[in-house]
């Protein structure tokens, strides 16, 4: 159920709509504007040291983590939805 914050926005979930289509338009324009395999290669680790440090941090992270979304190792299977009746539902 959507609410309203101090400032009069509709918050639904963990953000609002306004918050989103901010992020999505500088996300946009972000991609149309930059070069984006230049900046990965910049972001890359520059050292072994660097790389480790990298590695170690992503294992505590994936360490706390609920476990991997199962869709990134479906290929293209279907998604089932469970059943909306109970199986005690009477008829």
């Amino acid at each position: 159920m959507a609410s309203k914050t101090s400032k009069g926005s509709k918050v639904q979930g963990e953000g609002d709509y306004e918050a989103s289509r901010r992020y999505r338009k500088r996300t946009q324009e972000y991609l149309e504007n930059n070069d984006v395999e230049k900046a990965a290669l910049r972001a890359k680790p520059t050292s072994r040291s660097e790389a480790e440090a990298l590695a170690a941090a992503e294992a505590a992270g994936k360490k706390r983590a609920k476990g991997e979304d199962p869709a990134l190792r479906r290929r293209s299977a279907p998604r089932v939805e469970p059943s909306t009746r109970a199986k005690t539902a009477r008829h």
